[in-house]
């Protein structure tokens, strides 16, 4: 059975695997999955991801999740963009999310990317999802 939207499963096995407090998730691999990964490492949501090599020849991510004091890191993360519903946005119209605390990861012409390195380079594109 094929998936319609492969980045909100893996935003939804993160928030299942967060509430049962579990410190691992395996996700199907994807470019577009590991770009969004990328970004999480990097604003320090996640601890790290690797690839791992399941039977069959398909691959998946295992997730690192992080914990402070044994809550989890990512309060929300929330699909914004659905396949039914694009939602693009300019480089003066990116939403903020928490007043800046948290973090919109857009698809843009340069990558994915974190809103502020959107508006450090100064571009817009499809707003996949914000985090907190």
């Amino acid at each position: 059975m094929t998936m319609t939207d492969p980045l909100g499963d893996m935003l939804t096995r993160i928030r299942n695997a967060q509430m049962r407090r579990k410190s691992k998730v395996l996700t199907p691999a994807s470019k577009l999955r590991a770009n969004v990964l990328d970004v999480l490492k990097t604003e320090g949501y996640i601890r790290g991801y690797e690839l791992v090599d399941v039977d069959g020849g398909k691959s998946e991510f295992e997730i690192e999740l992080k914990y402070y004091d044994g809550e989890p890191v990512i309060r929300s993360i929330q699909r914004v963009s659905k396949p039914g519903r694009r939602v693009y946005s300019s480089v003066a119209n990116i939403p903020r999310v928490a007043n800046g605390l948290g973090v919109t990861i857009l698809s843009t012409p340069k990558g994915v990317m974190a809103d502020h390195a959107a508006r450090d380079s100064n571009v817009g594109g499809e707003v996949l999802c914000t985090v907190f």
